[in-house]
């Protein structure tokens, strides 16, 4: 961008001169209306100069010469309240020799001149810079309005599983009526598996998002994110390369207005959002948007402590008569962020309620088969939905004779997440972060599962939790900024609703179990490369209830450049 035109020091110099003449940097102040008119003639010539050369538009112009008049006229006033306060007094017009009305202006003491020409002139060099006077080829003022931001990551990942892993088919990971893994027992029409266990791979992969956020007024702003990605896959906006050269899905990953009708403290937003909850990917996969309304609010409790609350009602399938039923998430939470000790030492807190509505399965009857448009079909778990871990069961009527099961879930989901991060940048050389997330299914009851699926469970976990230690920048800015992370990992099928959480740890879901290793370093502004190896291992069995169990033990490492913008 061309250097600002207003620090020319041509300019400057006539800018400057103008401030002095309109401030009456004078020695004396004019004592006749000849000198007033010089004045005035040379302020107007001087302002002429600068209005032709572009430095200053008309407005901008009549704005600085009636600023200016104004400063004078409130000198003249307190100088004459200072003569004679609280008392009006009408004299008669002094007239001269020639019968003339004599025009006297009052002097004006040299340290008010000084203070209006000190004030005047910061005023109009902050005018100057907001408003780019004289900047060749500035942008129009709405433009200022917008903020582009974006990033993109190039990903190669190496997926290691083990040769002894279950086959895929019905025969390991279904048990009856019962599954944790349909997406893996399920086949192609020609019988073939459509889901790899076994076999190692390799894939290139890349992510690039692109936001753009307006700022409508002090209250309301819009924003919108593209991103690459499917609309098949809800948890990750990753596209994977090896499409023949074909061209790439961009899908609209962001779309929500922010209105603040009571300042900063308080947030309304509505559209599809960013996760609006403070978490970690146990419970919310990173890349995972909310579609919804949320509503947060923040308040100091105390001299080093915030507390915040945040709700939001989020639907997650519209009501379709003869096709699918109303279902939907309910989410709140209360949290505190506080200073803890000396230094910037940093703790957050967030304890969250997730209530799911309308999602658990109901075993179909018989009647319902030939006589109700949304037979099985209003209590599936729709295969684009979930990803594996989640205890499933045919929800087709006992009698059917249809090959093909129509999968629902057998527990509702109601979710307690305590969530803690405690920031210590001081105790070690680098800065230290320890992170805690713990879930539990507070709707998880046994004996409704078996009277809703007939099946007596056994060995189903209800909860969940996640333990890291990360040392180095909590963010990767510049060149030679670093960290690096241990985790434990720790899900149980049915802690949390599987199609939402991490879809990269044991191939996605829940069930799983393991450790996680990585870091990132620094190798420009902006930009890093990071690692990340994760090794996962089944918790229970894929196959309810069965007699021998099953094996999916998966090794993965993502090596990844990072940057943003």
């Amino acid at each position: 961008m061309a250097p600002n035109a207003f620090f020319n020091p041509k300019v400057s110099a006539s800018l400057l001169a103008v401030l002095g003449t309109l401030s009456w940097g004078t020695p004396a102040w004019a004592q006749s209306t000849a000198e007033v008119q010089q004045l005035q003639a040379t302020t107007q010539a001087l302002i002429d100069v600068l209005v032709e050369s572009g430095v200053l538009t008309p407005e901008k112009a009549s704005k600085v010469l009636a600023a200016a008049q104004a400063k004078v006229q409130a000198a003249q006033v307190a100088q004459a309240a200072a003569v004679a306060p609280g008392v009006a007094q009408v004299a008669a017009p002094e007239l001269g020799k020639d019968g003339k009305k004599v025009v006297r202006i009052p002097y004006v003491p040299e340290a008010v001149k000084k203070e209006m020409r000190d004030q005047i002139k910061q005023e109009v060099l902050a005018q100057a810079r907001t408003e780019r006077w004289g900047e060749p080829a500035a942008y129009p003022d709405w433009i200022s309005r917008f903020k582009l931001e974006g990033d993109f990551r190039l990903r190669e990942e190496l997926g290691r599983l083990s040769p002894s892993n279950t086959a895929p088919g019905l025969a390991g990971f279904v048990n009856g009526d019962y599954t944790r893994a349909a997406d893996i027992a399920q086949s192609t029409l020609n019988g073939q598996p459509n889901f790899n266990t076994q076999n190692d791979f390799d894939r290139t992969r890349i992510r690039a998002r692109l936001g753009v956020g307006a700022t409508v007024s002090d209250e309301v702003s819009a924003n919108l994110r593209l991103a690459t990605g499917s609309a098949t896959d809800r948890t990750s906006t990753n596209q994977t390369l090896g499409q023949s050269f074909n061209k790439y899905a961009v899908m609209l990953d962001h779309a929500y207005i922010t209105v603040r009708p009571w300042g900063e403290d308080y947030t309304l937003r509505g559209g599809r959002m960013p996760n609006p909850f403070f978490s970690t990917d146990l419970v919310w996969a990173d890349d995972l948007g909310f579609e919804g309304l949320a509503a947060s609010a923040k308040r100091k409790v105390w001299d080093n402590g915030t507390g915040h609350l945040t709700a939001g009602y989020f639907p997650i399938t519209a009501d379709s008569p003869g096709s699918t039923r109303s279902r939907s998430l309910l989410g709140v939470q209360a949290g505190l962020d506080m200073k803890v000790g000396e230094g910037a030492n940093a703790l957050k807190l967030g304890a969250a309620l997730y209530n799911y509505q309308g999602l658990a399965g109901q075993k179909e009857t018989t009647a319902a088969i030939t006589a109700d448009a949304m037979y099985a079909t209003r209590y599936e778990y729709a295969s684009g939905l979930r990803q594996r871990g989640n205890t499933l069961f045919n929800v087709r009527a006992t009698g059917d004779t249809s090959t093909s099961a129509i999968y629902g879930l057998a527990s509702e989901f109601r979710e307690l997440n305590l969530t803690a991060s405690l920031d210590v940048p001081k105790l070690l050389p680098v800065p230290l972060r320890l992170t805690g997330d713990f879930v539990k299914n507070l709707a998880f009851d046994r004996a409704k599962i078996q009277a809703r699926t007939g099946v007596a469970l056994t060995d189903a976990k209800d909860y969940g939790f996640l333990a890291r230690v990360q040392i180095g920048h909590n963010q990767i800015s510049k060149r030679g900024d670093w960290n690096a992370t241990l985790a434990y990992r720790y899900l149980g099928s049915d802690a949390v609703l599987d199609a939402f959480t991490n879809s990269d740890f044991g191939l996605g879901g829940t069930n799983n179990k393991g450790f996680i290793l990585g870091g990132s370093y620094g190798i420009a502004k902006n930009t890093a490369v990071s690692a990340r190896w994760m090794s996962a291992n089944p918790i229970g069995s894929y196959a309810p209830m069965s007699a021998s169990s099953t094996k999916l033990s998966v090794d993965t490492l993502q090596i990844d450049l990072n940057t943003r913008f």
